[in-house]
């Protein structure tokens, strides 16, 4: 493999992101061979290939920057991953009469649900989503075929529909109402853009596999601008409280250990007496977790009581939680019985239950925690995550700005006026 440039200005996101936006900024990687970033109004950068071979240039989009997103190696690259496809783009063009196979889409899906086994977490999410939402169109039809006008209409057509309904396995698929407030129609336009980016990876695998000649056709689909605005729903104290007294009492301990922990469903789930630490004042979330990595969350003074009672005179291997029939809580047994709580508690629109989770993390950025501490104990692999979610919430900069530095126009403060005697 051939060795690897360095660049000040593009090996990192931190250099890439002082950046002006609209610049372009080549590096030499290789003879006849050099890569490019450019910055975009959007803020993130993509990476593109320039070759020279010896009478003009020739240029391809290789994928989109990690300035933003953890790098999935197919279509969100890293400085090193965009180099290895720079150079692979040289064979492309220094043999451009290769003959190849036509294949289908369902075959590169074949393809690329094999590899994303291998390499990546949420497989069966992934595909429920080619199930659902690729296949159905695109199936057997050749890749070579398929112009962008298609995917494009194909894109503006799932943000039109309505949400799925999640049904029993076999059942006729069933659908929400169609989306007609802004805020409906900004959530289908960003579940479009998720099904969107899924189909590019699977392109994107096919056509880095060197079995289609040409990426073009969905290079040019865009997906819809300011659609992932996070939306972070989080409840108040007294909403906690609420919740936490109509819920049934086996229940009420999985929320309140949420509230305490900021642990995920899953995560609670499957959490045994030994991952509590009574000593240290901690218990540790196992390596199975979505991030891949363990991690120890510290409980305040009310946490550390509360998970002494839950472990008071059990084992090691036991689960700290179970259902009221002594089985282990499983995927969704949550649902319907969270869904009766916020009714009854008056909680409204109701939440799910990762909200507890943005609940935790909200109220410690509003008492003053900092965005790389709740990273930590959320376990999040990068600070953007968080930011993107939390950091409105944690500037107390902003705060004291305002408070300090606007004037006050002449108006007084209710609380500073004393009645004439």
């Amino acid at each position: 493999m051939a060795r690897s440039q360095r660049s000040v200005k593009l090996e990192t996101r931190t250099a890439r992101l002082k950046l002006p936006i609209g610049s372009r900024n080549f590096v030499t990687i290789c003879e006849g061979v050099a890569l490019g970033y450019r910055r975009t109004g959007e803020g993130f950068g993509t990476w593109q290939a320039r070759i020279w071979d010896g009478t003009q240039y020739h240029y391809r989009k290789l994928g989109v920057a990690d300035d933003h997103r953890d790098t999935n190696g197919v279509d969100v690259l890293s400085f090193i991953q965009a180099q290895d496809l720079a150079r692979a783009f040289i064979e492309e063009i220094t043999n451009p009469k290769v003959t190849l196979r036509p294949v289908t889409v369902a075959e590169a899906v074949e393809r690329y649900l094999k590899w994303y086994r291998e390499h990546r977490r949420a497989y069966k999410e992934t595909e429920t989503t080619i199930k659902a939402h690729i296949l159905p169109h695109f199936n057997n039809r050749l890749i070579t075929e398929i112009s962008t006008h298609e995917i494009r209409h194909w894109h503006n057509t799932l943000a039109a529909q309505p949400a799925r309904v999640r049904v029993r396995t076999g059942a006729k698929p069933a659908y929400k109402d169609k989306p007609v407030t802004e805020g409906q129609k900004r959530s289908r336009k960003s579940t479009a853009n998720r099904i969107l980016t899924v189909l590019k990876a699977i392109l994107n695998k096919a056509f880095q596999d060197e079995l289609i000649p040409d990426n073009a056709a969905w290079r040019r689909v865009k997906p819809f601008a300011n659609a992932d605005e996070p939306i972070t729903r989080f409840l108040t104290e007294a909403e906690c409280t609420r919740l936490i007294n109509t819920c049934r009492p086996d229940f009420r301990q999985l929320v309140k250990s949420a509230l305490f922990t900021g642990a995920r469903y899953s995560e609670l789930a499957r959490l045994c007496v030994a991952d509590v630490n009574t000593d240290t004042g901690m218990i540790y979330v196992s390596p199975e977790a979505k991030s891949g990595r363990g991690r120890h969350v510290p409980l305040s003074a009310e946490g550390l009581d509360f998970f002494k009672s839950q472990i008071a005179g059990r084992s090691g291997k036991e689960p700290v939680f179970t259902r009221e029939d002594g089985t282990p809580w499983g995927k969704n047994h949550y649902s319907r019985l969270l869904k009766q709580s916020c009714a009854i508690a008056k909680i409204e629109p109701e939440i799910g239950f990762h909200e507890l989770r943005h609940t935790y993390a909200s109220l410690l950025a509003q008492a003053g925690a900092d965005l790389l501490t709740i990273s930590k104990l959320l376990g999040h692999s990068d600070t953007r995550i968080t930011s993107r979610h939390y950091a409105h919430l944690c500037d107390q900069t902003l705060k004291n700005a305002v408070q300090t530095l606007l004037p006050s126009f002449g108006h007084k403060s209710a609380s500073k006026v004393q009645a004439i005697r």
